[in-house]
């Protein structure tokens, strides 16, 4: 009997007939989730490339462009698979290679190198330089160096900055790494690759810059953006249904960002930087803000399947998580709002900032919360120690937040803090760290929904139904949320 050939042996594999069917039917919805290797061309591409099928023994599948590239792969030209949404696959888990993605997507390694990624995740360099050849087909080098490159393709297609200064933004340390880069990843010129763009794009300033960031759909731009400025601090924030904006403390400065909806899949981005080097950590920033990566369809899916929530998930599809632009002030936002009004709360965080920050427009720092705080806190006394108690120990040190966390690290830092409960480590966990899958079980507006629909109404029994929803409970939450502000708008337009 003859051996099997590597098609039949490659069609076997369950992985690999999904993703073969979703390239063969150039479905969209996974471009970013995946990359398609075609060896016998010697180009990788995004599951929707319009270029013919390739056979399936010459095609492998990679986690990562970078591991594309490792494997001797240039990007296609046609389809462009870096100008795409990025994987959800990095929040989705929460395993060393996920943490460190996001890690590198916030520019660690430029500022840090490798052996400062390493020590965030608590692992020698060698160990992690293991774990990521395993699991993603390239080291953090590596990693860093496609995440340069991807940004680099887009600041040249949608910006006006010289080359020079595209160079510097995007994290390279010379003109000619950059150009040896570009060319080995893309096998053009930097300039090649600008002079393709449709659009040009004119900007008033070397530091000013305007992006359009793209996302999938289906994407409740309208409700996320609502979001963000219902909860909008006075004198920090500002915004409505269709753009947010406030200012944004970075490695390397401040920037001046505003947010705009660009249609149903992407948003524009205008900032104003102190230096472009922050670039790349902004838009990997607005990204997580915005939950742009998220793979809403699936979620949607998969929340629809329950009944008591499709008509929610039908009436507002692709609602999504958002995030902060700060590990730190979302602990305070958090801590202080947590047992009054949203609206006082904008008040309270409003004069705090206004007495506390060194500029008008930035959130203040937690070392001048710790210095002055008491001064303008008002509450109970156990509460504004808990606030000055959490400022003291990040000013020192003593206590460190960032993406690259585990859930379990997380809340296991933040409710060693007096003061600090679960519910405060769970919803810092959906905003800090994108976790999709936490169910605040024990919220009181969420319990108080729930029974409005005829779920369970004690946090036990939410909790046990709730499972069902994994490992989308996050989502299912925002969902239950949403209904209870829409049942109180019903109730205020009826005069009750």
């Amino acid at each position: 009997m003859a051996p099997p050939t590597p098609a039949i042996i490659r069609a076997a594999d369950p992985l690999f007939a999904e993703r073969f069917l979703a390239m063969s039917s150039r479905d969209a919805r996974f471009d970013g989730q995946f990359i398609s290797g075609v060896h016998s061309t010697g180009i990788y591409c995004r599951p929707s490339c319009p270029a013919m099928t390739p056979k399936p023994a010459n095609v492998t599948f990679y986690r990562t462009a970078a591991a594309a590239h490792e494997a001797g792969l240039r990007a296609c030209k046609r389809c462009q698979p870096d100008a795409v949404p990025g994987s959800p696959e990095w929040n989705l888990h929460d395993d060393l290679a996920s943490r460190a993605m996001r890690l590198i997507a916030d520019g660690t390694v430029e500022r840090e190198g490798v052996p400062g990624l390493a020590d965030r995740l608590g692992y020698t360099s060698r160990h992690l330089g293991r774990v990521l050849v395993h699991e993603l087909g390239a080291g953090p080098l590596a990693l860093a160096r496609a995440h340069r490159a991807q940004t680099a393709r887009v600041l040249l297609a949608s910006t006006g900055l010289s080359i020079a200064d595209v160079a510097f933004a995007a994290g390279f340390s010379s003109i000619r790494q950059f150009n040896d880069t570009i060319q080995a990843v893309y096998e053009t010129t930097p300039s090649a690759l600008r002079a393709r763009r449709s659009v040009a794009t004119e900007q008033g300033a070397a530091t000013a810059i305007t992006l359009r960031l793209p996302t999938r759909a289906p994407f409740d731009g309208p409700g996320l953006m609502r979001f963000m400025s219902d909860h909008a601090i006075t004198g920090v924030e500002e915004g409505d249904d269709t753009r947010f904006r406030r200012l944004v403390r970075l490695p390397g400065g401040i920037a001046d960002v505003e947010l705009s909806l660009d249609g149903p899949t992407a948003v524009i981005c205008t900032a104003k930087l102190d230096t472009l080097a922050d670039l790349s950590t902004l838009v990997s920033r607005i990204r997580r803000v915005l939950d742009l990566d998220a793979d809403s369809a699936a979620i949607d899916e998969s929340l629809a399947r329950d009944d008591v929530l499709a008509p929610f998930v039908a009436a507002r599809p692709g609602i999504r998580l958002p995030g902060t632009f700060s590990p730190e002030e979302a602990l305070f936002r958090t801590m202080i709002g947590q047992q009054i009004s949203v609206a006082a709360a904008r008040t309270v965080l409003g004069r705090m900032t206004a007495a506390l920050a060194e500029a008008p427009g930035l959130f203040p720092t937690p070392v001048q919360i710790a210095e002055r705080g008491h001064e303008v806190l008002r509450g109970p006394a156990p509460r504004v120690a808990s606030i000055i108690g959490v400022a003291r120990a990040l000013a020192a040190g003593d206590l460190v937040l960032d993406v690259g966390m585990p859930s379990g690290e997380l809340a296991a830092r933040l409710t060693a803090m007096p003061g600090v409960g679960p519910w405060t480590a769970g919803y810092l966990a959906m905003r800090v760290l994108g976790n999709p899958d936490v169910l605040l079980s024990t919220d009181l507006v969420m319990m108080a929904s729930a029974a409005r629909l005829g779920l369970p109404a004690t946090a036990r029994g939410l909790a046990a139904y709730g499972e069902r929803w994994a490992p989308w409970r996050s989502y299912a939450g925002l969902q239950l949320w949403s209904a209870a502000s829409k049942t109180h708008a019903d109730r205020a337009s009826r005069g009750r």
